[in-house]
């Protein structure tokens, strides 16, 4: 370690044990905790002074976020996950003042964020988008459709990227905002699942006016400051086994293995077991890795190959559940339609048939599988990208169906 590391370690240390002297978790309403963590620099340590951050290394978030749990302080709010994604994209693109405005109650969980990207003309080809953002003096008039929207019927602010230039190749014609979700022409209608609830949701947006001091980013700039979500997006998907610690389906795995009776016990299921185990281990292993090599807090493609492992894994992993449960895998599910007040991507909370049906989004959401392998083979093996005849020609002139 350098000497740069060892002033950071105990530039965070001590910060650490003075928040903790000051205003113990186990005492002290949750909101205002996590407000005061991050008036002391330690919601996000990599960001900015004065931004919740110590303009630190991020791999210290982990020492952070373990002596605040062991204190006694709460574990993040499910619903908050879009914090993940719109706190590196603010912090990287924004002004200071929407950094002011926007960072410390998204934080604290004040206010919640949903995420407006994909489109159904335009899913797996983002850049493709049509909904359109035309400028009227210090507004924007948005109509158009998201679809996909996970919690953004909780959401009170979202992440939306707008057609502001037709003219322009579709890469160059975008532009970021954040969008109130209360604003008048902007409906949430529900999307039921498999599941039975409707944690997805299509979004409208029919006039609504969008101040433009809510534009995150330069004018046509949108792409940019998508890619910072996206790559976000995916290492927070990729990491969703509870901060290092293993958790989820390969827990309940095990636990079911045991519970057979030993002539079921057979070794074709051990080795299965045991397989899985591995790449869940490895799994921890790659973002671990990720995480260290994130810069500014905001990580590379390794992002994608985590998302893409996980997304694999959850679906054989659950699975191999349901295999053991063998009938019984069949009855005590409830089907009721329901709008969930948290997110639900790998957890057990809702028991493992609904983690087997849930598991089948994992594989869309945040990319598909097969953008993933796009992007793990061009970014980091080099290979060849895909033809990409309409790249540099006008959005307004590419054929859609």
């Amino acid at each position: 370690m350098s000497a740069s590391d060892d002033s950071q370690l105990a530039r965070v240390t001590a910060a650490i044990d003075t928040l903790l002297a000051d205003h113990p978790p186990a005492t002290t309403d949750d909101r205002e905790f996590r407000g005061r963590r991050y008036d002391a620099g330690l919601a996000w340590v990599h960001f900015p002074e004065h931004f919740g951050g110590l303009g630190v290394r991020p791999d210290l978030n982990r020492l952070v976020e373990e002596r605040c749990r062991k204190a006694g302080a709460k574990a993040t709010d499910a619903s908050t996950f879009f914090m993940a994604l719109a706190g590196p994209t603010i912090v990287t693109h924004g002004s200071d003042e929407q950094k002011q405005r926007f960072l410390r109650p998204m934080f604290t969980g004040e206010e919640k964020w949903c995420q407006l990207f994909s489109e159904p003309g335009a899913g797996s080809d983002f850049a493709g988008l049509s909904t359109k953002a035309v400028r009227d003096g210090d507004e924007w008039i948005v109509n158009g459709q998201k679809v996909w929207n996970t919690l953004a019927h909780l959401g009170d602010w979202g992440m939306l990227v707008t057609r502001t230039d037709p003219e322009a190749p579709k890469h160059k014609g975008m532009t970021y905002f954040a969008l109130d979700m209360r604003l008048p022409g902007v409906e949430v209608r529900p999307l039921r699942q498999i599941t039975g609830e409707a944690e997805f949701n299509e979004v409208y947006m029919t006039d609504a006016r969008v101040p433009d001091d809510c534009r995150i980013g330069a004018v046509g700039e949108g792409w940019r400051a998508a890619l910072t979500t996206l790559m976000n997006e995916r290492t927070a998907i990729g990491s969703g086994s509870g901060g290092g610690k293993r958790k989820g389906p390969i827990d309940e795995a095990i636990r079911l293995f045991k519970l057979l009776p030993t002539e079921q016990q057979t070794g074709a299921k051990r080795d299965h077991l045991m397989q899985l185990y591995c790449t869940s281990e490895v799994s921890l292993l790659t973002n671990a890795r990720g995480a260290a090599k994130a810069k500014a807090g905001n990580p590379g493609p390794e992002g994608s190959i985590a998302k893409l492992a996980l997304s694999n894994f959850n679906k054989v992993c659950t699975e191999f559940c349901m295999e053991l449960l063998g009938a019984d895998a069949m009855v005590g599910y409830d089907f009721t339609f329901r709008r969930p007040e948290n997110l639900s991507v790998d957890g057990m909370d809702h028991g493992i048939r609904h983690s087997f049906l849930r598991a089948r989004a994992n594989s869309i959401e945040g990319g598909t599988t097969e953008i993933m392998k796009n992007i793990l083979g061009e970014q980091m093996l080099g290979l060849p990208g895909e033809p990409r005849v309409d790249k540099d020609v006008a959005w307004s002139k590419v054929p859609r169906s």
